[in-house]
């Protein structure tokens, strides 16, 4: 009877743990902040003191945290004496945030990649009573695969602390950290056999380094010089130790399976396929090699990779891969699929038991024909439930967890992607970012464990950033009109009724896109090679637009000292010109169609040789806005001049043609200073000039022809090394006001 009761204790005892494991990995609670409670404090202190200098002494900081039971974020903050403010939060970025909502609501104070406004009250605003800031989400995501190329890729140490800084005060706690992975997979690599030619043949340059880990794109832009192995590094441990120092969950590196073509060479037998080309490239530079999950060799080098990630970097236990980035999988049976899906997160556990699959979920959005249910609930179900987080990559859009049942079980993070390719452009999806994240709380049986900001690029649009973090704080949806109203105070530290009325009509208009399934990327006339069957529709009414435009204006005298101001005065002028482009080229395609020549000289006159240029001098005359700090910022992460001039063609080739011949043609588009002058400007003019020669002589237009003459042009500036501003020239406020006083008059009349 005893030994009855004794294995029944037992069995049940052995049932209650097994019940408490698998509860800890589905509540994923052993994903949390290792630093102590004495260096998250100090990481808290230590960003008060670079935003907010001497005032940073009136904030008493205090990381406790039992302040939160259920692994979830919370702040309270209360007066202290000598009119300070008393902060204490369950880590770093929970005392962070909760600053920053006081430094909004109570102190009219932003902070932004765009600028601060910081103007704080003496002495601070006296709190009645508990400040309870908390979050009902367990994780806030943060960075897309691509940010890290296109936005990051030329980032020195203070860019860094600046941007983490930025995450801390937006209430980021995983962020991705993929910066220096290659001189790993180059230590990997050596150690099996291949040699430094295959290498050099395999990375791509530092501009395409993000589809270069996805399998995507090899040696373009390369090969990588040995110095940006060391440098990318040593920036790597500054990254982590300052992530984890205010509690942020880093997400490390792992191994998808892409291998260079040595492979094959060293381990001829190994179950080696090789993809079709990506994209609109062709095997030159595209074409992956991919190693089946289930070959020996995967395990190998999948754990060779990942126990040298953990010696280098430490680990927090999770760890991204993306297995098929715009790639179908040799087959579309469930059971192959699952066995592939096993197989990759066996290795990450072969290394670390207590790993958690991070996957990006665009693959079920790029390729809807090859993943229906069946396929989807293969591949996430070749891992354990709760093992595994997929990222809503475009949830705002496309949301997948609402005809997947929740990823059927496995937890999701609901992202907002926002901008493709670090586009210029004013958007938003404002209505839809204010209420999809709680429909996502309430679906049936919803498997929702955070909310993410992945955008692939960054930079752009901050009032869209600010409204996405602040919302992972918040119970319900935002009244938005009310919303935009107080970040206009907060933005330029005033109230203006021009402002605030300005502010809610590019909600209403510009920052609200409702068109289904709508993908950002800048759709202008401006910033795509000339045709005569170009995009001209918009998503917002223009007269909207407009008028946010002329109350901008009417609030500019007093405000052209504030960064902030600036920039959105030539943010919005911008979008202006850049909607008045469209209607010139209209009117260039009828007058053409037409064959008014007239017409056609008047329209392509005054784009080519009044609008651009004017654009350009007001892009100029913004730190915000100038080619030269991209490329300045590229150049300084050479040792020597050729390494300078290799990342100069990568930084100019990534936003222009994006491969050897035009392969992704102006995908990652920016409307800069020097660029608007020596690139489109100068397609736009000859488009202009052949259209007129195309009239004069009788003769059709040919876009093979002109696609021809026009590459030369642009396939000329990637390689110009011609030296452009990295300061701003000119007086913003009097730029943008003539031209405001020269095309506001004609916007309004094209409305009517």
């Amino acid at each position: 009877m005893i030994h009855c009761i004794r294995s029944a204790l037992l069995a049940l005892l052995f049932v209650t743990l097994l019940q408490w494991v698998c509860s800890d990995f589905q509540t994923l609670a052993h994903l949390r902040a290792k630093a102590s409670e004495k260096t998250q404090s100090r990481a808290v202190v230590d960003l008060l003191r670079r935003l907010l200098g001497n005032r940073s002494r009136d904030f008493i900081v205090s990381v406790n945290r039992t302040l939160s039971n259920d692994t979830l974020d919370v702040c309270e903050l209360r007066s202290a004496k000598n009119n300070k403010i008393l902060a204490v939060g369950s880590t770093g970025v929970a005392v962070a945030t909760g600053i920053y909502n006081y430094l909004k609501y109570f102190c009219n104070c932003h902070v932004s990649w765009s600028g601060d406004q910081l103007n704080i009250p003496r002495p601070l605003p006296a709190l009645t009573g508990v400040l309870r800031i908390n979050t009902p989400h367990r994780f806030r995501y943060y960075q897309n695969v691509c940010t890290q190329s296109y936005s990051s890729v030329w980032w020195d140490w203070p860019r860094w602390q600046r941007e983490i800084d930025w995450m801390a005060l937006n209430g980021i706690n995983l962020p991705l950290a993929f910066t220096g992975q290659e001189v790993i997979w180059q230590e990997v690599y050596l150690s099996l056999g291949l040699n430094q030619t295959e290498l050099d043949h395999f990375f791509t340059g530092p501009a395409f380094l993000a589809w270069n880990r996805m399998g995507n794109l090899f040696q373009w832009g390369g090969p990588l010089p040995p110095s940006w192995h060391v440098k990318q590094l040593y920036l790597q441990f500054k990254i982590l130790d300052r992530m984890r120092s205010f509690g942020m969950i880093p997400v490390l590196p792992a191994f998808s399976g892409i291998v260079p073509e040595g492979i094959t060479r060293l381990f001829p037998q190994a179950n080696v396929t090789k993809l079709n080309p990506w994209s609109h490239f062709n095997c030159t530079y595209s074409c992956a090699y991919v190693l089946d999950p289930r070959d020996p060799l995967f395990q190998r080098i999948g754990s060779l990779f990942l126990t040298q990630v953990i010696k280098e970097f430490g680990t927090d236990h999770i760890y991204n891969t993306d297995t098929f980035n715009e790639m179908a999988p040799a087959s579309s049976d469930p059971t192959y699929l699952a066995s592939l899906s096993r197989a990759v997160f066996n290795t990450m556990t072969s290394v670390d038991p207590q790993a958690i699959w991070l996957m990006q979920g665009w693959l079920f959005i790029s390729d809807p024909s090859f993943w229906k249910p069946d396929q989807v609930k293969a591949l996430l179900h070749g891992v354990p439930l709760g093992r595994m987080i997929v990222l809503d990559l475009f949830a705002e859009s496309m949301p997948v967890y609402s005809s997947t049942n929740s990823f059927y079980g496995q937890p999701f993070i609901w992202c907002m992607l926002h901008n493709f390719g670090g586009n210029s452009g004013l958007f938003g999806t404002v209505e839809s970012i204010n209420s999809g994240p709680f429909d996502a709380i309430r679906f049936p049986n919803s498997t929702l464990v955070g909310l993410g900001l992945t955008p692939e690029g960054i930079e752009q649009n901050p009032v869209i950033y600010e409204l996405m973090s602040e919302l992972a704080w918040r119970k319900e949806p935002v009244n938005l009109s009310k919303w935009v109203s107080l970040y206009a105070l907060r933005r330029y530290g005033s109230m203006n009724e021009n402002l605030t009325v300005a502010w809610q009509l590019l909600f209403h208009s510009v920052y609200n896109c409702t068109l289904p399934q709508y993908k950002n990327h800048n759709r202008s006339p401006l910033v795509h090679r000339p045709s005569l069957h170009m995009q001209t529709d918009i998503w917002y009414e223009p007269a909207d637009f407009y008028k946010a435009w002329k109350l901008l204006f009417q609030a500019a005298p007093a405000l052209v000292t504030l960064e902030t101001f600036r920039y959105d005065l030539v943010d919005v002028t911008r979008q202006a010109l850049q909607l008045l482009t469209t209607e010139f080229y209209k009117d260039i395609r009828n007058a053409f169609q037409a064959q008014r020549l007239p017409d056609l000289l008047t329209a392509g006159g005054v784009l080519v040789y009044d609008l651009l240029p004017e654009l350009d001098h007001l892009l100029s005359s913004n730190e915000h806005f100038l080619l030269g700090v991209w490329l300045e910022q590229a150049q300084a992460q050479g040792v020597d001049e050729h390494e300078a001039q290799l990342y100069d063609i990568n930084a100019r080739n990534q936003i222009t043609l994006w491969g050897p011949d035009g392969e992704i043609l102006d995908y990652a588009s920016k409307e800069w200073g020097g660029l608007v002058e020596d690139y489109y400007l100068q397609r736009w003019g000859l488009f202009v000039n052949t259209l007129v020669e195309c009239l004069d002589r009788g003769r059709p237009f040919k876009q093979d022809i002109f696609n021809q003459a026009v590459f030369q042009v642009e396939k000329g500036f990637v390689y110009n090394q011609r030296k452009y501003p990295s300061k701003p020239l000119g007086d913003t406020y009097e730029i943008a006001l003539r031209i405001f006083l020269k095309y506001y008059p004609y916007a309004l009349k094209r409305l009517k």
